[in-house]
């Protein structure tokens, strides 16, 4: 018995074939995303229902979630919080430069450089071990204090040079990571096309080097950020030292939830972008650098 040869598929067949599949044509895609919306009702519908059968929840309600303190303490926070945001901005550029500076220190080899190198790694360890918090303070109250004419008093001068000081240790180490990271055989490709170290240094390793690291120092971006709210502890008038004037003026503390809700909605989107270069770097190695 002779079989039916099967036609050949068209071209518009095999367009259709090959063309993704939008992610709810996905067997079991669909299951999935109503299992997970069921168990997200139930988990934090419970958890709520049994917050708000709680014998206190009425007065911590009021201390915390009232919304007509919400409503008044909004303007003072949100001017605290522009602070906030300069105060990073100012610090971000800074730190990502110190940081470079002190990853290239430390990853050279050359004799001459060793005093200099033994200084960052120094730093380095220093100001990873200490806790910004102290850092904030030491310099805050201590450097006016020494009543220098041309140091600057600002204590806002001095909670962003002790955030530069803290997140530049983290990222020069962040930075060093990524470049060690490059492969060796990365820089005699480079050597054996005729770059000299340097070249092959400047176009070949960092350029990698970095774009292997930008997931974590947007992370760090996200640390920072949070950071500048321990700079209220020597009298800048942030969201967190706002929150706290309103609190002690009207015994309420809804305006931390305020401060608190400013900070998650500027972290957030960078938490989440932070993922999707993860997710994307991933794929790119499963895919062997494809982009």
């Amino acid at each position: 018995m002779s079989s039916v040869p099967t036609p050949p598929l068209t071209e518009q067949q095999v367009a259709q074939l090959l063309q993704p599949k939008k992610f709810w044509e996905v067997p079991g895609v669909v299951r999935s995303l109503v299992i997970a919306l069921l168990s997200t009702v139930v988990i934090f519908g419970g958890l709520a229902w049994l917050i708000s059968r709680s014998e206190g929840w009425d007065a911590v309600q009021q201390a915390f979630f009232s919304k007509p303190d919400m409503k008044k303490a909004w303007p003072r926070v949100w001017q605290g919080f522009q602070l906030n945001i300069k105060m990073f901005m100012i610090a971000e550029p800074l730190v990502l430069t110190i940081g470079l500076l002190l990853a290239l220190i430390r990853i050279g080899t050359s004799s001459v450089l060793f005093p200099v190198r033994a200084l960052a790694i120094a730093y380095i360890d220093l100001f990873r071990g200490a806790p910004a918090l102290l850092v904030i303070m030491m310099l805050g109250f201590g450097m006016p204090g020494l009543r220098i004419s041309w140091l600057p008093a600002d204590p806002v001068f001095w909670g962003i040079t002790a955030c530069v000081i803290t997140s530049s240790a983290y990222t020069a180490e962040t930075f060093r990571a990524g470049i060690e990271s490059v492969h060796r055989s990365q820089r005699s490709a480079a050597r054996s096309l005729g770059l000299t170290n340097r070249q092959t240094f400047q176009h070949v390793v960092l350029p990698q080097g970095i774009k292997a690291v930008i997931p974590p120092l947007i992370s760090g971006f996200v640390s920072l950020q949070k950071e500048t709210a321990l700079v209220s502890t020597i009298g800048p008038l942030e969201a967190t030292r706002q929150a706290q004037i309103y609190s002690s003026l009207n015994f309420n503390y809804s305006s931390y939830v305020v401060a608190a809700l400013l900070f998650i909605a500027l972290t957030i989107p960078l938490a989440r972008f932070t993922d999707w270069l993860l997710q994307r770097s991933a794929k790119r190695m499963q895919m062997g650098g494809v982009a």
